[in-house]
């Protein structure tokens, strides 16, 4: 479950803020639920790696917003971690977390899981076509005099 719950969290935290408010506002639901945690804004520091192998380096600061929430019905908890300033993001976000976590499952799946990751996943397959045409293939030729 865990690796499980890491994905769609993921998935819901690279996700274009506007396409997940779109997709939830289609599915209908809005369960009554409590804040653990109400949406609040800030900074985490991202670090690098020079070539990805060296050492780390403090690259700079991302703002993200974060909260926490508890079902009504349930008492399941959803947490949300988003990039950016969107509360209703985050919101959803952790709606989405606690429903998946119950017997709603199979209907957040399909209303806005699966189109999230068709879109994220032609995203991906654009992007590597992108850098695909750029690609420069270095051959040497033999030429008569080298012989």
């Amino acid at each position: 479950m865990t690796k499980k719950r890491q994905t769609w969290m993921g998935l819901l935290a690279r996700a274009p803020s506007e396409r997940v408010i779109a997709l939830w506002d289609g599915i209908g639901k809005a369960p009554e639920f409590s804040w653990a945690r109400m949406p609040e804004t800030g900074g985490v520091m991202v670090r690098g790696r020079m070539g990805g192998t060296g050492d780390a380096f403090n690259m700079g600061e991302v703002t993200v917003t974060r909260c926490a929430l508890r079902l009504e019905t349930c008492g399941t908890t959803g947490h949300a971690y988003v990039q950016g300033r969107s509360r209703r993001h985050a919101e959803i976000a952790a709606l989405a977390d606690a429903l998946l976590q119950t017997d709603e499952a199979a209907t957040i799946e399909t209303g806005l899981l699966d189109p999230l990751q068709r879109e994220e996943e032609a995203r991906r397959a654009r992007r590597a076509a992108k850098a695909a045409a750029t690609k420069v293939d270095f051959f040497t030729m033999v030429r008569g005099e080298d012989a």
